[in-house]
């Protein structure tokens, strides 16, 4: 567990980037895209990085990215730069800009528990002919992988940060942590985060930047450094691209809004009311309202945990999403036995 000690500079200077880093999402989507999380979050980014490592040049790029880059856990930091957000040549020249001493040192630490081979040593030592590999490399594997649905993943950003203005409007600061993440805990004036490393950190006094997006992995990351705001990097669900006859079908069936709070609930594998909130883009008791509702069809079973419910589908939503029919329509069974009583509290 990371516990960062915010003080009153950090707390009044709390923002989401404005933008999307194209380096540092490459960076986060070579682990992400490889595991589990990736076909949850992002589907169609995951089944395209499957189907670059086909093609002879982007395959050769994501092996050499897989063969550099930890498969999972902490990135070296100085991989996600906080400049060069302009454009994946941009990103580059700020990681080319590191010091060697720095670079030596980050790397040398990630390849603490890997075999070494020649190319990574060289890596490692800050060579300059492995650098420009792996730039070469990062440039491949984005124009291959992330280009094509950048629109896509910059649209998310939005929506998440839309969402996530609305709960800092209504609620305050308090109510936009407790909806960032399930790992992700508000204890005044300490932000908990479960994340790749534990320790203790007191705030830089330059405030905080929340990045959500679909490319972060299984757990929020953190990036520290003097003299700069925190960057705190949360997963969320990417938004699928436009409803197929099957999304239109349970559209028409249950709703546009209540179709998409149950195929997030699916993405996610659960989500509290605040998080639904946020991944669905509509108001916290409105998500609360759908909830309810899909409750009473026993398509959603809630379960308190802690101060927060957790809403999750049960067999027969996961089977009405998954084949719309007249024949599941009419097998719509009565709310499972367990389930959460509508006056939960909201979470």
């Amino acid at each position: 567990m990371l516990r960062l000690q915010l003080g009153s500079a950090d707390l009044c200077r709390v923002r989401f980037v404005d933008r999307l880093h194209p380096v540092g999402m490459v960076m986060m989507a070579g682990q992400a895209l490889h595991g589990p999380t990736g076909s949850v979050m992002a589907p169609a980014l995951a089944d395209r990085a499957v189907a670059a490592g086909a093609d002879d040049v982007a395959g050769a790029a994501a092996m050499m990215l897989r063969h550099l880059l930890p498969a999972r856990g902490r990135l070296p930091d100085f991989l996600t730069p906080f400049d060069g957000l302009e454009s994946v040549t941009a990103g580059l020249d700020a990681i080319r800009a590191t010091p060697t001493r720095r670079i030596r040192a980050e790397v040398t630490a990630a390849y603490a528990d890997v075999a070494a081979t020649p190319l990574r040593r060289r890596f490692a030592a800050a060579d300059p002919e492995a650098l420009d590999l792996f730039g070469r490399a990062v440039d491949t594997w984005f124009g291959a992988v992330l280009a094509p649905h950048w629109a896509e993943l910059t649209a998310a950003h939005r929506q998440h940060v839309a969402g996530a203005a609305h709960r800092l409007t209504m609620g305050g600061l308090g109510v936009l942590f407790a909806g960032l993440h399930p790992a992700i805990r508000w204890r005044p004036p300490v932000l908990e985060v479960r994340t790749w490393w534990s320790g203790e950190v007191t705030g830089t006094g330059h405030g905080m930047l929340l990045l959500p997006t679909p490319l972060a992995g299984p757990l929020p990351r953190v990036l520290v450094q003097p003299g700069r705001p925190i960057l705190l990097v949360y997963p969320v669900p990417m938004p699928r691209r436009g409803a197929g006859p099957t999304a239109d079908a349970l559209g028409r069936l249950l709703g546009a809004t209540r179709a998409v709070v149950l195929r997030r609930l699916a993405e996610s594998g659960g989500l509290s009311t605040t998080a639904l909130a946020d991944a669905a883009g509509v108001g916290l008791s409105s998500a609360s309202e759908h909830a309810t509702a899909l409750r009473a069809a026993g398509l959603v079973i809630s379960n308190r945990h802690g101060g927060a419910v957790r809403h999750r589908l049960t067999p027969l939503g996961a089977h009405l999403l998954g084949e719309v029919t007249e024949a599941s329509v009419a097998g719509v069974a009565p709310p499972a036995t367990g389930t959460a009583r509508d006056d939960l509290p909201q979470g």
